[in-house]
């Protein structure tokens, strides 16, 4: 991380703001528990300012954010950082994770983050992200088996960071979240039923309309993240710094990587 002075979101977002804030997503206070890794993946289709991105609505039984729109995403899984893959990590890319991550920061759980962006995208959409090709290495794990049965391997080379954040501490569930971004032409194949219930009403949206669906609030500010990123950069380069979210006393704040 740089050392340029961390910026308070929001104008000043404090801690009863943020409790407030997360009431309205439907967390709920709870005993303080570490928070656990986690990604998303922000599937971008067009080029340009304004492309589209792929959501969907929670499942009203969800305990943690019911109802409202997100990126597919989730915590990683142990068998992720093993799962083969036919490209790594950008190198830049890579060494934003390993340098900031809490704890064992390894390459591994690097490349962990990504592939459960990937993984994730697959349970919650149906869309298998990678290459058509003839699998040498096994898959084994059924939470990949799918990769397998459709030739597709996982590619990592163009996945970008966009935002991680921090879930503060007290909420019924922790993450700390890295948010990637893969293009729509990196899909190589689509199921046509769902793997799993977790999204309903899944949509592409412009960024625009995106913002007028029922958010969570770190949503709503990644999207915005977003626009200013693809508006700077729209090329998405790697050494672009990205924002950091999170609560440092009673503010929350952003800081960049």
């Amino acid at each position: 991380m740089n050392d340029r002075a961390p910026k308070i979101l929001s104008g000043g977002m404090t801690r009863d703001e943020m409790d407030e804030a997360a009431a309205m997503d439907g967390s709920k206070r709870s005993p303080n528990m570490p928070p656990r890794d986690a990604s998303t993946l922000i599937v971008l289709d067009g080029k340009g300012s304004n492309p589209k991105v792929l959501m969907g609505r929670r499942s009203l039984k969800h305990k943690f954010m019911p109802g409202l729109f997100v990126f597919p995403g989730g915590r990683v899984d142990k068998f992720d950082g093993s799962a083969p893959a036919s490209s790594e990590l950008h190198p830049i890319v890579e060494a934003k994770i390993v340098n900031t991550l809490r704890k064992r920061p390894t390459k591994r759980r690097a490349r962990a983050l990504a592939l459960a962006s990937i993984r994730e995208t697959y349970e919650e959409t149906g869309l298998l992200l990678g290459e058509k090709c003839d699998h040498d290495k096994p898959i084994d794990h059924k939470d990949w088996c799918a990769f397998a049965d459709h030739s597709v391997m996982p590619s990592l080379s163009e996945l970008r960071l966009i935002a991680r954040a921090i879930t503060p501490p007290g909420r019924n569930r922790r993450f700390d979240a890295w948010f990637f971004t893969a293009r729509a032409e990196t899909i190589a194949h689509r199921l046509e039923e769902l793997p799993t219930k977790e999204l309903e009403d899944i949509h592409w949206l412009t960024l625009e309309d995106a913002l007028k669906l029922e958010l969570p609030v770190i949503t709503v500010t990644v999207l915005k993240e977003l626009q200013e990123r693809l508006a700077a950069d729209p090329d998405l380069k790697p050494e672009t710094e990205l924002p950091f979210f999170h609560l440092r006393g009673k503010q929350f704040l952003r800081d960049m990587i």
